[in-house]
C-alpha cells in the first residue's frame, strides 16, 4: 500500500499541499481531480518521492519513501510526468529500453552491454500490450502524439514496477487514444499494480476509474467511487457552477 501521511508541500512560501493524508490500494485506478492549481501534480510528485516535503511521510508498506535508496524506489515506483512529449530522435524500442535501468547492473550500463534476455521479454510483451510492437524500429519524434504517448506509457510499464503514477496522460489526445490509454491503466490494476491518473476529463475518470480523489485548494475534499465524487454539489464547490448548454 501507497500512503501519504499528513504531508504539507511549500512552493517558496506558500502550501500547495495542507496535512493531506490517503492511502491507495493495489488493484484500483484512482484518479486525482480538481481545477487548475489545486495541488495535483505536486500530489503524484510527492508521492514519487520527487520533491521535498515541508511536514509529513509517504511510504510504501512501511517504508518511506523519501528515505529509500533512489535505485530501490526506481524499481518500486514508475512515474509517467505531465507533457512527457517525447521527441528525441531514439527509436521506439530504445526509448522502452530505459524503463529497464533501474534493473541493471550499474557496471553494465557504463559497459553498454546489451539488454538481458529478461530485459527483452519484458519490453516486447509492453509493446504488445500498448499495442506499438510493429513501431519498435521507428524514430519517436517521426510518430504521431498518440502513438507518442503509449511509447512513454510502454517505458513506464516496462519498468514493472508494482506502483504506476501518471500524470495527464490522455492529454491532447483524441477521445479514441484518451480510451486506449485508460485501458491500458485499467489492465495493469488488473493484474494487482497501484495505478494513479491525474486527469481533467471528468468522463472519463467516471468511466475509467475505481476510486476519485478530488483536491482543492490542497486539500482533499471528496474521496471515494465515481459516483459519490462527481455530485453536484461538490462540483459545484470545487469548479463553480457548471453551464453546457
Amino acid at each position: 500500500m501507497l500512503s501519504a501521511h499528513h504531508i504539507t508541500v511549500l512552493r517558496d512560501t506558500r502550501p500547495v499541499l495542507s496535512d493531506l493524508s490517503l492511502s491507495l490500494r493495489a488493484g484500483e485506478v484512482t484518479a486525482i481531480l480538481g481545477p487548475n492549481g489545486a495541488g495535483k501534480t505536486t500530489l503524484v510528485q510527492a508521492l514519487a518521492g520527487l520533491l521535498p516535503m515541508q511536514g509529513g511521510d509517504v511510504l510504501l508498506g512501511q517504508d518511506s519513501i523519501p528515505a529509500m535508496d533512489p535505485a530501490v524506489r526506481a524499481r518500486q515506483i514508475a512515474w509517467l510526468p505531465q507533457g512527457a512529449e517525447g521527441h528525441w530522435p531514439l527509436s521506439v524500442w530504445d526509448t522502452v529500453a530505459l524503463g529497464r535501468i533501474p534493473h541493471r547492473k550499474r557496471w553494465s550500463l557504463l559497459a553498454g552491454s546489451r539488454l538481458s534476455a529478461t530485459d527483452q521479454a519484458v519490453m516486447t510483451k509492453v509493446l504488445k500490450d500498448t499495442a506499438i510492437l510493429d513501431l519498435a524500429q521507428r524514430r519517436l519524434h517521426q510518430l504521431s502524439g498518440g502513438e507518442r504517448a503509449r511509447v512513454l506509457l510502454a517505458r513506464a510499464l516496462a519498468v514493472e514496477a508494482p506502483v504506476l503514477l501518471t500524470d495527464e496522460p490522455t492529454a491532447h489526445l483524441d477521445p479514441g487514444q484518451q480510451v486506449k490509454i485508460m485501458g491500458l491503466l485499467r489492465q495493469r490494476a488488473k493484474a494487482g499494480d497501484t495505478v494513479v491518473v491525474v486527469l481533467h476529463d471528468l468522463h472519463l475518470a467516471r468511466r475509467h476509474c475505481d476510486r476519485l480523489i478530488m483536491i482543492h485548494h490542497g486539500q482533499i475534499v471528496g474521496d471515494g467511487p465515481p459516483d459519490a465524487v462527481l455530485n453536484d454539489s461538490l462540483l459545484t464547490q470545487v469548479f463553480g457552477p457548471l453551464n453546457f448548454t
